[in-house]
């Protein structure tokens, strides 16, 4: 049975798979100013979580989920745009489009049990 992923593991390796895309896509302009936002809401999802781990309270962490929740649906936007201006060919994106819907799941989910811990 193969180990189980942490969130922390996950993001970052979503991170990676960002930067990896980045010095990868075309030299274009419109590529490139993509590419720099995608780079930035994409490695900054990591970011949220590895600080929300180390959060002092619920309601620090909460905010810290939501903030990469944010990030993740950004990430998503500029993966859909890539795709739609025919910058880079949606199948290419596909998995990674999955994976930010794979960690949305998991984090809503951890918003949602935090919030129910911080009001019993």
């Amino acid at each position: 049975m193969g180990e189980i992923m942490s969130i922390l593991e996950r993001t970052k390796l979503f991170a990676l798979r960002m930067i990896r895309l980045y010095s990868s896509l075309p030299k274009t302009t419109e590529a490139q100013v993509i590419g720099k936002q995608l780079l930035r809401s994409g490695t900054s999802v990591g970011a949220h979580v590895r600080e929300g781990s180390r959060s002092r309270s619920d309601a620090e962490m909460i905010s810290k989920t939501e903030g990469a929740l944010q990030e993740l649906e950004e990430t998503t936007y500029w993966l859909e745009l890539l795709s739609e201006a025919h910058i880079i060919k949606a199948e290419r994106l596909s998995d990674l489009i999955k994976e930010a819907d794979e960690l949305t799941a998991i984090l809503v989910a951890s918003a949602k049990t935090l919030k129910a811990r911080k009001t019993k």
